[in-house]
């Protein structure tokens, strides 16, 4: 029986799970949990790295005796250190806007040919081309989960997964892409040796030398490890939490100039597998609401949310409008008369709104997922915490019209301690398909079937899509 310390930080909040893996068991407990976010100082949204640090460590403490640590987080975001190995300031957070208006002189289809990846102004290579002359202090770039990690063991490196979100990273090579970063002003050397999920990076100097594992860094990754996917299936994702990134799973990127028209990503996920998906704004608009109207009571609202009429009115939850903190309510009633539509009058009607063209988002993206790559798709997985709303997970069977299932909620933690556990020799997780059995005999799952209800070709039809 194998006992380790799941460090899932989320751009919400973080915590620290104990997990438990053995023989027929796998389970994790919530050891503690923190609050995360931006923090602006002047001009500058950052985020409190060292308050996570100060967090993770305390969590880990609290977990009493462990055989294993590893650490997931969102992607992107990065801290470079100096020749010393010191922190060169606060990483800046995603949100930010310093990469407005950021260009850089490689066209769409040769950074697509190379990287995989979809389009975003946050994406690491802005983040750093934005850096300007602060690249010249840096020695090296770690991205979340790796700096935590060179600061609980001293050793520097990066996590597949996770660089495969940099837009620096050849998605077919699986190897930095050097002459890229030069091209855009990036000096190489900031770029740090690859690892592999599963690489045991050191022993954590300050916890009595328990081995610190690299998992699926990404938090997405380690989620689509927890997939609780039959063999044969043939079945797409949903990883919905403050972001959702809606996908598939394959063996190799799929790199078509449809694919690039249509925005898509492959990153990397365990086991050299290829998770071809993209960003949906997902459930930070529901929160930001929550946000504004200053109330927790998301289980009051999301009742009334349901008994409200269906698809009254409907946005692009991915227009960029939506990224930044602010009004959101404002912001959906604006987006919904751009479009001709009567914006929602009660609190009820904005979240039956934002739940509605969530799942329209999600049935555009898979649709267009399975078009792509000449699939079909039999059944929804969703995992993380939109696995809970049980409003979103019917509406995403109704807008897909294929059988959703819903759960575990805590993919991104099992999938942590899925990939901890085979590198500290659990002999019986060899591959992905034994781990996600393990998934399917320990985890509740959640079936919903399509009600049929909604004209969600119409409601397309609105958008102008």
């Amino acid at each position: 029986m194998r006992r380790v310390a799941a460090v899932d930080l989320g751009a919400s909040s973080g915590r620290v799970m104990a997990g438990t893996v053995g023989p027929s068991v796998l389970a994790v407990e919530e050891v503690r949990r923190f609050p995360n976010g931006g923090v602006r100082a002047g001009p500058v949204l950052y985020w409190d790295i060292l308050g996570l640090y100060r967090e993770t460590l305390a969590g880990i403490r609290e977990a009493g005796r462990l055989d294993g640590v590893g650490i997931d987080s969102w992607a992107v975001d990065y801290g470079l250190l100096d020749e010393r190995g010191a922190l060169l300031g606060n990483p800046v957070h995603y949100r930010d806007s310093r990469t407005d208006g950021i260009t850089v002189p490689v066209p769409d289809r040769e950074l697509y040919d190379v990287t995989g990846l979809q389009q975003l102004p946050f994406n690491t290579l802005y983040q750093l081309v934005a850096e300007g002359d602060r690249l010249d202090a840096a020695a090296t770039m770690l991205l979340i989960p790796d700096l935590l990690n060179y600061w609980l063991t001293g050793e520097i490196g990066a996590e597949r997964t996770n660089a495969s979100t940099t837009q620096l990273y050849d998605v077919r090579a699986r190897t930095w892409a050097l002459s890229l970063a030069s091209r855009v002003g990036i000096p190489p050397r900031l770029l740090p040796p690859l690892r592999d999920p599963g690489t045991v990076v050191g022993q954590a100097r300050e916890l009595s030398g328990v081995p610190v594992v690299a998992v699926g860094s990404h938090d997405t990754a380690s989620a689509v490890v927890a997939v609780p996917a039959s063999p044969g299936t043939n079945f797409a994702y949903i990883s919905s939490g403050t972001w959702s990134l809606a996908g598939l799973e394959l063996p190799a990127p799929e790199l078509s100039d449809a694919a690039l028209a249509a925005n898509f990503t492959n990153e990397g996920g365990v086991d050299g597998t290829i998770r071809f998906l993209r960003n949906v704004m997902g459930l930070w608009v529901l929160s930001e609401t929550l946000r504004t109207w200053s109330t927790s009571d998301l289980s009051g609202l999301l009742t009334a949310a349901a008994a409200s009429p269906a698809l009254a009115a409907v946005v692009d939850i991915d227009a960029p409008g939506f990224l930044p903190p602010g009004d959101m309510p404002a912001r959906l009633a604006a987006a919904c008369g751009a479009t001709g539509q009567r914006p929602p009058g009660t609190r009820a009607e904005v979240v039956r709104c934002i739940l509605d063209s969530l799942a329209l988002a999600y049935r555009r993206t898979l649709r267009q997922a399975a078009s792509l790559t000449g699939r079909t798709i039999d059944v929804v997985h969703i995992v993380g915490g939109g696995a809970r709303n049980e409003l979103l997970c019917q509406l995403t069977a109704d807008a897909c019209g294929v059988p959703v299932l819903a759960g575990p909620g805590e993919a991104a933690a099992l999938g942590n301690v899925l990939v901890q556990a085979r590198a500290l020799g659990e002999e019986d997780l060899p591959d992905l398909a034994a781990m996600r059995a393990l998934v399917r005999e320990t985890q509740e799952v959640r079936r919903y079937e399509p009600s049929g209800a909604g004209d969600w070709d119409a409601a397309e039809a609105r958008l102008g899509s």
